[in-house]
């Protein structure tokens, strides 16, 4: 019935969609399986790809040849880039989308990769002899084989979904849990944890008076996600904002007897960055009132997320309070908030490929790893689908560093480090985040994937290449060209910037802390017209390398140290316990974790400096 695959990936959420697709343009034959084909791609939680830091992993996944970017392009209602007050490191695009475009873009770009077969059921458990995994069994009792297998599962592994003292099981809702994973990896010999996450009510945006709330436009010039040629939006549906107050948080304190979070029925971490309601008022009580962001599901559609409102309280608590937020006295609720509990893995137990230690061929991706976000899910799915596909060839595993992108530090920190709750990507997780900015992540990234043999990057390559061009000439532009006291003076009085006594090359004025190109462009037509002949994403790279230059210079000479570090490899079957100098918590984590290099063993928590001496040491350095 079924042909041997090369690659099954279990799931079909945003980390199963970028891990079929991966091996797929990898060149492997894919089998994607998911309990329900009308679910494939879908938003769980608010219907937004991007923002801080997240933006830049969706650029990363993009250019190395992943859908996020494209299927958000084509789907977005509304862009904005993030942070723009501050430095370009901090940079990070968003945009909301239509939930129901987005998941059927997503479906029609897998059903024409010719790589990509489904198949809708659930995945009850693996086929494992002598330690490898062989392939996938089903609810039905089938078996399928392949050479590897991916498990992306998301919140559906025992998921129980809680609403106040309601709880039922559920992977998502109205969707059922998936069961029998979990069982089968504990007794191969895998530490198994409960992670809980939530959603908020959605509602009848009819219903609401958007008059009382704020408005929150897109930007004037919306951007994009994808380095391909994707549609520019042209039209946006705005969001709102509105505040809880004491009033609301009082209501809903009325709620916390019978809430599963606080009387212990929830037993798994919820995530630090995005509480529910009912936790922001417990932690946070000396504030009140706390911001909520009013967010439509569609172009076409009245229905409204209501972005930090998330609640497992009970529904009738929900209703009663919302309807004391500004805007919402009359709202109708379509449906009320809940959390989610499920179940994931400590990702220490995986290699940096993301190929468990204990059964060969078997890589995890997403929230089985203790991720929270579509991003996170979406670029580990990406990892994950490449190495299945070099597994396969008896290649080299393919390993971002902490200096290639976020993507390599949020697998470098889950796998060093492990988590003890929902792991979210921050700008200031990242040591060398002015490297790792969103307008690179190209020039960073598609020749690399373009090396290890990454189909159809040819038009990609050869924007990497017109880019890089155009970047080298927009530099040398700005450094010859001479400005006059009468050309530039007006304006630089007119910031409050001192005025030149002679004339200067333009690198010098664009150089203030105070002046960017694009107000010089204004002011100099002759500059304006030599520029506009390039794409103005490029123009913004050459100007961030001119100005940020020092900046960018310190962090390259940080990472020359570092890769001396990684450069020294560790055999994966070391014995450390040989080695009497070291600390028996680091003989520990060191014999767990295996790491492949030095500068790995170094971010590995309870591995000290001096520990990292002896086994320099050893090894003849």
């Amino acid at each position: 019935m079924f042909p041997k695959y090369d690659v099954i990936v279990v799931g079909a959420g945003h980390a199963g969609c970028e891990a079929a697709v991966a091996a797929a343009n990898m060149g492997s034959k894919v089998l994607l399986a998911t309990m329900n084909m009308n679910t494939i791609a879908q938003m769980s939680c608010n219907p937004a790809m991007g923002g801080v830091a997240k933006g830049q992993i969706v650029r990363e996944i993009d250019a190395m040849g992943g859908y996020s970017g494209i299927v958000t392009d084509h789907t977005m209602i509304q862009f904005r880039l993030l942070n723009k007050s501050k430095g370009p490191a901090m940079w990070s695009p968003r945009a909301q989308s239509d939930r129901m475009l987005f998941a059927g873009k997503w479906r029609e770009m897998l059903e024409a990769h010719p790589n990509i077969d489904f198949w809708q059921e659930m995945v009850t458990g693996l086929v494992v002899k002598d330690k490898v995994c062989k392939g996938v069994r089903t609810g039905l009792g089938l078996e399928i084989e392949s050479k590897t297998v991916v498990l992306t599962n998301g919140t559906f592994l025992n998921g129980i979904i809680h609403i106040g003292e309601k709880q039922f099981g559920g992977g998502r809702a109205g969707e059922r849990a998936a069961t029998g994973i979990t069982e089968q990896l504990v007794e191969l010999g895998f530490e198994a944890g409960r992670m809980k996450t939530g959603t908020p009510p959605r509602v009848d945006g009819r219903s609401l008076d958007w008059d009382k709330m704020e408005l929150q436009p897109g930007d004037e010039e919306p951007g994009k996600f994808s380095f391909t040629d994707t549609p520019k939006l042209t039209k946006q549906r705005p969001c709102h904002i509105s505040y809880t107050s004491k009033e609301v948080h009082e209501i809903l304190k009325t709620g916390f007897n019978r809430s599963p979070l606080f009387n212990g029925r929830i037993r798994g971490m919820g995530p630090r960055y995005c509480p529910s309601i009912e936790d922001k008022i417990d932690r946070f009580a000396d504030k009140d009132r706390h911001q909520l962001f009013v967010e439509p599901e569609g172009w076409n559609t009245v229905e409204i997320y209501v972005n930090g409102f998330s609640s497992s309280l009970p529904e009738e608590v929900q209703y009663k309070a919302m309807q004391l937020i500004p805007g919402f006295e009359n709202a109708k609720m379509f449906r009320p908030g809940y959390a989610i509990e499920y179940d994931f893995f400590q990702p220490t137990q995986l290699k940096m490929n993301l190929e468990t230690r204990l059964i060969k061929n078997l890589f995890f991706a997403g929230q089985i790893n203790g991720t929270t976000g579509y991003e996170e899910a979406g670029s580990q799915g990406l990892m994950a689908g490449i190495n299945a596909h070099l597994t396969i060839q008896d290649e080299a595993p393919f390993v971002l560093s902490r200096a290639d992108s976020y993507i390599g530090v949020l697998i470098d920190d889950l796998v060093n480090k492990g988590t003890k709750e929902p792991y979210r990507m921050f700008t200031s997780r990242a040591e060398y985040r002015i490297l790792l900015r969103q307008d690179n992540a190209d020039l960073r990234l598609t020749p690399i994937v373009n090396a290890l043999g990454m189909q159809g990057l040819d038009n990609r390559m050869q924007r990497v290449h017109d880019k890089n061009q155009s970047i080298d000439d927009i530099i040398q532009y700005i450094k010859n060209t001479s400005i006059s006291t009468s050309q530039v003076n007006p304006f630089l009085e007119s910031i409050g910037s001192s005025p030149i006594n002679q004339g200067m090359k333009l690198e010098r004025i664009l150089l203030r802390p105070n002046i960017n190109l694009n107000d010089l462009r204004k002011v100099l037509p002759f500059v304006n017209e030599h520029l506009n002949q390039y794409d103005e994403e490029f123009i913004t790279s050459a100007e961030i390398s001119m100005k940020y230059a020092g900046y960018i210079k310190k962090e390259q000479d940080m990472v020359e140290k570092m890769n001396r570090l990684e450069s020294v490899k560790i055999h994966e079957d070391f014995d450390y316990t040989r080695l009497a100098s070291l600390s028996a918590e680091a003989v520990e984590k060191l014999s767990q974790l295996k790491p492949m290099t030095i500068g790995q063993a170094s971010r590995i928590s309870g591995v000290n400096p001096s520990d990292i001496s002896v086994l320099l040491i050893h090894l003849g350095r």
